[in-house]
């Protein structure tokens, strides 16, 4: 079962991307759909996106739940399950949160910046 689930969440995490990257429009940011996490009865669908550039985050997350509705109807046209998941959407802070960790670790040591780069030149 656990498969199935995991399977799930990947395919409506990628007919979720491409419906937002189609449908909906946002002044100054990229949305990305990271990840989904759907609850195991297929009711409920947690949506982790991440928004990158000077827009209002929570702006983007008003808007997405706005048209809950819409892109549930949208999702549904293109795979077919038991149930129709609500979907609640999150803003998933991961990669600014590891930009600034590696940022710190930067500023503690300089040398990690000289590591990396020294790496990139050697896969050349």
């Amino acid at each position: 079962m656990k498969h199935r689930l995991l399977r799930v969440n990947e395919i409506v995490k990628r007919e979720l991307s491409v419906i937002i990257t189609r449908d909906m429009k946002f002044e100054d940011v990229l949305v990305t759909v990271n990840t989904v996490d759907i609850t195991p009865d297929l009711r409920k669908a947690h949506v982790f996106v991440s928004v990158l550039g000077k827009g209002s985050h929570k702006g983007v997350i008003a808007k997405l739940d706005e048209q809950r509705v819409v892109l549930q109807a949208e999702l549904m046209k293109k795979i077919v399950l038991k149930y129709t998941p609500h979907l609640a959407f999150h803003l998933d802070e991961s990669i600014e949160r590891g930009a600034r960790v590696f940022k710190i670790l930067q500023e503690i040591d300089p040398k990690v910046e000289e590591a990396d780069a020294d790496e990139n030149e050697d896969e050349k």
